[in-house]
């Protein structure tokens, strides 16, 4: 079956072509404030409509994606995606290295979700200071004098937190440090739509789900040498030898840790290059169990910030799972109430490994509430780091 040619997107102002990409649009309407699902869902939509054309005026474009923004009951992002798309380079902004790059409102404001404030909060301050940049008539500002404005505008807040937070955010940026952030929990807790959302907010351009890790496995072992790596995680046991004695909810933990142990050697694949390559990532995955994560923190000299996303209502989580399997074919569905109750026992079981090991659980029942909840976890990491280091200082300076 041949494939219809990509659309074009015609920029008339400049002259040039570019093939349509929803990830970049997706990426533009989440620069507007849009959730990643509700980002992803546009993108999709638009991408459907154009699949007849060949080319479409980038202005024309831009019309289209309003107008099902609006139809979809999003006209305050409409708005903003418009008002994102028409920002002319007013100002720039000067690095402590020399170079120089224009200065967008978008990118301000995602730079401040570190304070895990309301995003309409976080676009506003950086509208504002744009305003007032506009108004002093300020072609250029360095990185030092932005990030002073910042901090005043997060100090005028009630959020007494908020200046702090991002005054730590901007210090680690500049560390040069690592940071990686640990995102476990069962099936259908939302640890990959949760983990894409932080990866934009943080601009963090690496994440790494264990179960594509699980699939690369897969392809390199043949099922005959490892076979509990072949099927999921609350089924492993299956492949275990037969004739021990245990209950149901004991041989199902154990083929799970079986294969998590298996897992294990992608994971500490990825983290040695991570830590050659000196560069933030997101891992997310059911074979992130907390005492494996608290083996991360202790081994590599990154910044490690480990979380457990769990859904804490039976029925909402059957809700998911059924949502889920509908999402991608039907019988995975069947498949995941078919074994629910291994579920459920497989999350308590992760839940109190993550209070022996101290490991933050997030409950996930919305999303934004989720993605704020990680970001603060995220905050307290830095400001544990940096009360450690001031300490270890100050006791230096004063002997």
């Amino acid at each position: 079956m041949t494939k219809s040619p990509r659309p074009h997107v015609i920029s008339a102002t400049e002259g040039t072509s570019a093939p349509f990409l929803r990830g970049i649009l997706t990426r533009s309407l989440q620069k507007a404030g849009l959730p990643f699902e509700e980002a992803f869902h546009i993108a999709s939509m638009v991408r459907e409509r154009l699949d007849e054309r060949t080319s479409i005026p980038g202005a024309e474009l831009r019309v289209l994606v309003a107008e099902m923004l609006g139809a979809a009951g999003h006209s305050s992002y409409r708005e903003a995606y418009l008002g994102a798309r028409q920002e002319a380079v007013r100002i720039r902004v000067l690095t402590s290295d020399g170079s120089d790059g224009p200065f967008s409102k978008s990118q301000l404001a995602d730079s401040l979700e570190i304070c895990a404030l309301p995003r309409e909060e976080l676009h506003a301050i950086a509208a504002r200071i744009e305003q007032d940049l506009i108004d002093e008539g300020t072609e250029e500002i360095s990185t030092k004098d932005l990030t002073a404005r910042v901090m005043e505008a997060l100090k005028a807040l009630p959020s007494e937190s908020a200046a702090e937070d991002y005054q730590r955010w901007v210090r680690f940026s500049h560390s040069g440090k690592p940071m990686i952030i640990l995102i476990g929990g069962t099936t259908g807790s939302g640890k990959s739509s949760v983990s894409a959302e932080i990866a934009h907010r943080l601009d963090i351009v690496r994440t790494q789900s264990t179960d594509m890790l699980r699939e690369i496995m897969r392809l390199l072992v043949p099922e005959r040498l490892i076979p509990t790596l072949h099927t999921s995680s609350f089924e492993a046991h299956t492949k275990l030898p037969s004739g021990l004695e245990s209950s149901p909810t004991e041989d199902m933990l154990q083929g799970y840790l079986t294969q998590s142990s298996q897992v294990a050697v992608g994971v500490e694949g990825v983290l040695n290059r991570t830590a050659n390559e000196s560069v933030s990532l997101i891992i997310e995955g059911v074979h992130l169990h907390p005492q494996l994560m608290a083996q991360i923190a202790n081994r590599f000299d990154f910044v490690v910030v480990p979380v457990l996303l769990a859904v804490l209502k039976e029925k909402r989580l059957k809700k998911r799972l059924i949502g889920r399997g509908h999402m991608i074919q039907s019988r995975r569905s069947e498949r995941y109430i078919k074994n629910f109750d291994r579920i459920w026992d497989l999350q308590s079981f992760l839940l109190d490994e993550a209070d022996e090991h101290d490991v933050s659980i997030i409950p996930n029942n919305d999303e934004e509430n989720t993605v704020r909840s990680i970001l603060q976890t995220v905050s307290n990491q830095l400001r544990l780091l940096y009360k450690s280091e001031d300490s270890a200082q100050q006791a230096t300076t004063e002997s």
